[in-house]
């Protein structure tokens, strides 16, 4: 009896607890099981957002979106997905590069479907479809992929977009971001990555148990992506296409132009460049190791990310300072006259000139840019001082571009500069050097065109440049110019390009065109070329300046020859802003080295100035030929 009964507890004990597990089952974990069960046969996949259209200021567009495809394998067993590639290597011509790739990145996520191609060739695709029984666990994706019609002329501007990296997946900013998403990695790309970038969504695939491909869910049981946003920018892509095209093949620089009136960059161009459609879809390795090292760096930005001594283009700059410190007045001729150099606290100087330039006022030491007058305005200034108003005027600061790639320039912020840098003391001889733009100054070009912006307007003051349009501006630097002086610097400017100036064949027709050369030394001891400096300004005559721009020619010899490919930059967009016949060949010395006609008495004419309080003469215009025939009179 006993045994009997201990036997029915022991019954209704078991079945209570398998009921209790069934409740267990059924109830309680019910919700949670079937989200198992749907996680075992659903498989997410990541729905790029399209990015935003990127388009010039007259709505050309620079970047945009194209249908493109990715091939992928459902996530399975190693074996079973290693199967399925090795049958698929024949079929889409996959390298061992690519494999390991594809496995590297399905590694981190193993959750989704491995990407074996991105950007894969029509062809690829069209070969799968036909064969699509034998790969069960393959799947087609469309996605729009980023395209730039203009190539490598927009490339250190645009930047590209590519998958985001483990170590940005690490940073705060792409705290929401996830494994596969494309992002900006350079240029307007990577500024504007919250504006242009949008928001990824999510779409579900059905699979079986075998991991085959059953069907698409309906969209709304994901996440909608959210396209980016569009952009206009300021650039001008004729402009732009014009610059990379007038480029001189073979030498690094940069060419940069922009509207004085707001800051707006008009254009923005880097030698060597690359093609952004490269990285679209994915970089081959080998194809990034071949740009990493080119020893000409296509992927280094020479207009915002590198600084060069600006030799004879910052001592516009220098005069700009000495006149508001009352260091100069503008006609006052400086006490040593130019024989081809000079001696100060044991340091004798020469000029560019052997022969030297005599006695100079402020116009004259621009237009011939006598290195003797400027040593003077140095030395007036007197080192400390000099180093301080700089300092305090904020040569050293960046711009304030959108862009990721600027760099501050090199100016001394005290006179314990020299110490920390180069460990010595600097003696006040040291501001002859400073004074005409070597030793320890360098600036990026940007820069550059922006302190010339400054003497462009009418107020001193230069904005950050813009890339992309703002309603608003924001006003970096500040030069305290009066518009005395700011006239006094532009008569010198426009002598440059006159009659003895030190770029006389540089005159352009029918515009204001004024400017500064500097030839750069390279080296002390390497025997290298100078390197080649322009900064040009432009507009119609009694109006204000319309564009500024710089060039930077590495190992250019001298700035004379940049000044040919700033003009040319500077007389195309004027010419198609006031509709007059575009000339290919506007200057002087190009027109001789050609043979075309070019009218000397013109060219030979005196510089006019605007006259205080009545404005502008007339201006002589240069006879064109009566023929179509090349005539040299």
């Amino acid at each position: 009896m006993r045994r009997s009964t201990g036997a029915r507890g022991l019954l209704f004990l078991t079945l209570f607890v398998l009921l209790g597990a069934a409740a267990k089952l059924q109830v309680v974990e019910v919700s949670e099981y079937a989200t198992a069960a749907k996680n075992n046969r659903l498989r997410p996949l990541l729905v790029q957002a399209p990015r935003g259209t990127i388009y010039d200021r007259h709505g050309q567009v620079i970047a945009e979106n194209v249908p493109a495809y990715q091939l992928m394998i459902m996530p399975a067993k190693r074996d079973s997905m290693e199967a399925q590639i090795k049958r698929l290597r024949p079929v889409l011509g996959l390298t061992d590069a690519q494999i390991r790739t594809a496995w590297r990145k399905y590694r981190i996520a193993p959750h989704l479907p491995m990407i074996l191609l991105n950007d894969a060739p029509l062809d690829a695709i069209a070969r799968v479809e036909e064969r699509k029984r034998e790969f069960p666990g393959l799947l087609v994706f469309e996605y729009a992929k980023r395209r730039y019609p203009a190539g490598s002329a927009v490339a250190h501007m645009v930047g590209y977009v590519a998958e985001i990296n483990d170590a940005q997946l690490e940073r705060p900013e792409f705290a929401s971001y996830q494994q596969g998403r494309w992002i900006g990695q350079q240029g307007l790309e990577r500024y504007y990555e919250n504006t242009l970038g949008g928001q990824p969504g999510v779409r579900y695939l059905e699979i079986d148990a075998m991991g085959r491909i059953k069907r698409w869910l309906p969209e709304e049981m994901g996440r909608p992506a959210i396209p980016g946003r569009d952009l206009q920018l300021n650039i001008d892509l004729d402009l732009q296409r014009y610059v990379e095209a007038i480029f001189p093949v073979g030498y690094k620089g940069a060419l940069i132009a922009l509207d004085p009136e707001d800051g707006g960059v008009l254009a923005y161009y880097s030698n060597p460049s690359y093609d952004p459609n490269l990285f679209t879809g994915g970089i081959e390795p080998a194809m990034y190791d071949s740009l990493v090292r080119d020893p000409g760096k296509p992927l280094f930005d020479r207009a915002a990310g590198s600084t060069q001594p600006p030799a004879s283009t910052w001592k516009l700059p220098v005069a700009a300072m000495a006149l508001e410190e009352k260091a100069i007045t503008p006609e006052e001729i400086m006490p040593i006259a130019c024989t081809g150099g000079m001696s100060y606290q044991g340091r004798y100087a020469r000029c560019w000139e052997p022969r030297g330039h005599g006695r100079v006022d402020l116009v004259k030491g621009i237009m011939h840019s006598c290195d003797v007058y400027f040593y003077q305005v140095g030395i007036k200034l007197h080192l400390k001082r000099f180093v301080e108003v700089g300092t305090r005027l904020g040569f050293q600061k960046k711009t304030g571009i959108d862009l990721p790639t600027e760099v501050k320039n090199i100016f001394p912020e005290d006179l314990g500069f020299w110490q920390r840098r180069f460990h010595y003391t600097p003696q006040d001889n040291e501001v002859m050097s400073l004074a005409i733009g070597q030793g320890a100054v360098t600036m990026t070009p940007l820069k550059m065109l922006q302190l010339y912006t400054a003497m462009a307007r009418t107020d001193g003051r230069a904005p950050a440049p813009r890339l992309a349009r703002s309603d608003s501006m924001v006003f970096t630097l500040d030069l305290h110019l009066s518009p005395e002086n700011t006239e006094w610097l532009r008569k010198g400017m426009r002598r440059v390009v006159g009659p003895g100036g030190s770029a006389q064949l540089t005159r352009l027709p029918y515009w204001d065109f004024m400017g500064k050369t500097g030839s750069a030394q390279a080296c002390a001891r390497c025997g290298l070329p100078d390197h080649a400096w322009f900064v040009g300004i432009g507009g119609l005559p009694g109006r204000n300046a319309e564009i500024v721009a710089v060039m930077f020619m590495q190992n250019g010899v001298h700035g004379y020859i940049a000044s040919d490919y700033v003009a040319n930059a500077i007389n195309f967009y004027l010419s198609r802003k006031y509709g007059k016949p575009f000339e290919r060949y506007p200057t002087p010395r190009v027109r001789f080295a050609k043979g075309l006609y070019v009218d000397t008495n013109w060219l030979y004419s005196p510089v006019v100035d605007p006259i205080p309080g009545v404005g502008w003469p007339k201006q002589p215009e240069p006879k064109r030929p009566a023929s179509t025939e090349p005539v040299v009179q």
